[in-house]
């Protein structure tokens, strides 16, 4: 079993070589194994943004598992927070609706990926954009200054959901909101793919059980939970045979045990 750190340190790896381009969370050189498999398998967790205003093709990586800014219920003029902000794609997007009066802030705890955002920003010119490089378990951020904190497909990368939680609600203002797209599992995954820290750095193997997530949620002081899209991750066979036997496929398959991306909103009310 890996410790908090080496598992924090897997994932800046993972995503470091990606930022840097010498592989992606599904291509050739990656956690998901072969190039048939960013074909088959994990592309089907991403959702596709080139139809929103402020998308930026350089920003996007494809590591996404939903578009949390669709159901964020971002205004003209809010202060927005995206959480594992790689490359800056929700972050253009949510500037795209905040406008010249607001601010958007990512937080990334890749160097690379904080470097890669840096440079697609110098070349929109935006003034209200900031890259911070930092942990979201301790968020380099003062207390209430978000109206809304997004996260697409990160907080399961994080050891600590409480803490990550805990955070999200510190720099929350009173009445602002949460919305973030993300991985759940309903049911027991077969032990390989549990056990597998390559499919961790791949949004798989890091999720929980959605009613835990839901109640962590709740735990810490947040209300009115609500979640706005739910998607089956329905992993292929080509993708099963690397963890799995054709017997243990079976089973996963008729098992009812599922991966999902689901997209939840809560507030902060006090």
């Amino acid at each position: 079993m890996r410790n908090e750190i080496e598992i924090k340190e897997l994932v800046k790896e993972k995503y470091g070589e990606i930022a840097k381009g010498s592989g992606s969370c599904c291509g050739p050189t990656s956690c998901c194994g072969s190039t048939e498999n960013k074909i088959a398998g994990y592309t089907i967790m991403q959702d596709e943004y080139d139809h929103l205003q402020g998308y930026v093709a350089d920003a996007d990586l494809g590591l996404g598992c939903g578009l949390p800014t669709e159901h964020a219920g971002i205004k003209e003029g809010n202060t927005v927070v995206d959480l594992g902000s790689g490359a800056g794609n929700d972050v253009f997007v949510a500037r795209a609706i905040v406008g010249d009066t607001g601010k958007v802030i990512g937080i990334d705890m890749t160097e690379e990926m904080i470097a890669k955002a840096n440079r697609n920003n110098q070349k929109l010119g935006y003034k209200n954009v900031e890259f911070k490089l930092g942990d979201i378990e301790n968020m380099p951020l003062e207390n209430s200054i978000a109206d809304v904190v997004v996260s697409n497909c990160v907080l399961n990368l994080v050891p600590d959901k409480q803490k990550a939680f805990a955070e999200i609600h510190r720099i929350l203002k009173t009445g602002g909101h949460f919305c973030v797209s993300d991985i759940v599992i309903k049911g027991n995954l077969p032990e390989n793919l549990k056990k597998s820290a390559e499919m961790y750095a791949g949004c798989v193997a890091g999720a929980i059980q959605q009613d835990e997530y839901l109640k962590i949620i709740e735990e810490h002081g947040f209300e009115n939970a609500e979640i706005k899209k739910t998607k089956v991750i329905g992993m292929p066979d080509e993708v099963l045979k690397e963890y799995l036997s054709d017997d243990e496929i079976k089973q996963y398959r008729g098992s009812g045990v599922g991966i999902f991306s689901i997209t939840v909103t809560a507030t902060k009310t006090k």
